[in-house]
């Protein structure tokens, strides 16, 4: 779960919700993409932020459980994604 530091860092709490960036990651997770390189352009265009940051937290809200209540479908197909991937090495 992220720490106090770094929620304020990316957008701030919301009185034990998600922070507003927060739920933007999930947003622009919750979208397909047509082309390889759209989702990284989308990134740094909507979010401001380079891809490997954008993917760090990610990583940390797909273990933060007030994401799970916020969007369990998207949660848990990147909870899926994850394990599945962590098998296969």
């Amino acid at each position: 779960m992220p720490d106090m530091e770094s929620q304020q860092r990316d957008g701030g709490a919301q009185q034990g919700g998600l922070s507003e960036r927060q739920r933007a990651v999930l947003a622009l997770e919750r979208r397909s993409w047509p082309a390889p390189g759209a989702k990284e352009r989308a990134i740094r265009e909507q979010l401001g932020m380079v891809p490997v940051r954008y993917y760090q937290l990610l990583n940390a809200l797909i273990d933060d459980p007030r994401a799970l209540a916020h969007d369990p479908v998207t949660v848990n197909r990147l909870r899926r994604i994850r394990e599945s991937r962590r098998t296969e090495r």
